[in-house]
């Protein structure tokens, strides 16, 4: 066979490239390793960028995630490319962009604490067998907006939009103590106190009670009762904050006072304390270091 001839055979019989034959070769293990890295440091500078303020110098963001400048750089530049991140114009500052604005705003749009504290309300009445609710700061004093019973619930006069005692109840303490804006608890609070019969007034203290009973509150990181609202019934409520820092809600947990022991530092109140950080967390809610 003719040589020309030949190769027009090997032409015709030789199989046509499958397309996946011109893709990459497969990823290996240390690739793939390298490539999850490289997103978790970049979103380590993201982070930290937020956490500076949302604007910084390439040094402040590079020490925040004990990374070179120039390393720190070359992820800036990623996520400048996103629209996560821009430039000023002097070079000299990092600040966030309109891209992570967007997912900031769709993030605060899903921060219902109702609906974000429900797995904690659940957590406690099957953990602790205990009463959990969620209230809100209403026009008239704490209103509950989500309510959790155990298998044995105990018997309560308060139900999803009861409006609960300012100064007697539980709830109503952790808004009093919490609350940055005073005027309206505080009224509520006075009024009560106006209305109050000589022995509940005897539990507080005689020469500055509503001072005393905030620093006693703040103090023990949550609110506790035994009998002062309801007779035979013991309360835990901790403030619930939003990412501005502000109190948008209480986490209660009630039981019968002679199974449920209402200590600040006894097992239920340290339970309900540490699911409120977690749904404040949820939130967008930082505490400040040490507190």
């Amino acid at each position: 066979m003719p040589t020309a001839m030949k190769i027009e055979s090997q032409k015709k019989s030789r199989p046509l490239p499958d397309a996946g034959d011109s893709a990459q070769p497969p990823e290996t293990g240390r690739e793939r390793r390298q490539r999850v890295q490289a997103a978790e440091t970049c979103l380590a500078v993201l982070k930290a960028l937020a956490g500076l303020g949302g604007r910084a110098s390439l040094t402040a963001i590079g020490a925040a995630v004990n990374e070179s400048p120039a390393k720190v750089h070359r992820y800036l530049a990623s996520l400048m490319a996103e629209g996560l991140v821009e430039q000023d114009r002097g070079g000299t500052q990092y600040a966030l962009g309109s891209e992570a604005i967007r997912v900031g705003l769709a993030a605060m749009r899903q921060s219902d604490p109702i609906r974000v504290a429900e797995p904690a309300l659940v957590h406690l009445r099957e953990s602790l067998q205990v009463t959990s609710f969620v209230a809100v700061m209403g026009n008239l004093g704490p209103v509950i907006v989500r309510f959790e019973e155990p298998s044995l619930p105990v018997t309560v006069n308060v139900r999803v939009g009861s409006v609960m005692s300012m100064l007697w109840s539980a709830t109503g303490r952790a808004f009093f103590a919490f609350m940055d804006d005073r005027r309206q608890v505080e009224a509520l609070a006075l009024q009560e106190l106006a209305q109050a019969p000589a022995a509940r007034r005897a539990l507080l203290d005689n020469e500055d009670p509503m001072g005393r009973l905030r620093a006693e509150i703040r103090a023990a990181g949550c609110a506790a009762i035994r009998d002062t609202n309801l007779p035979g019934i013991s309360a835990v409520a901790a403030p619930l904050y939003d990412y501005t820092g502000h109190v948008v809600g209480v986490l209660c947990a009630l039981g019968a006072s002679g199974g449920f022991d209402p200590d600040p530092q006894g097992p239920i109140a340290l339970a309900v304390c540490a699911e409120a950080r977690t749904v404040s967390a949820s939130l967008g809610y930082r505490a400040a270091a040490g507190s």
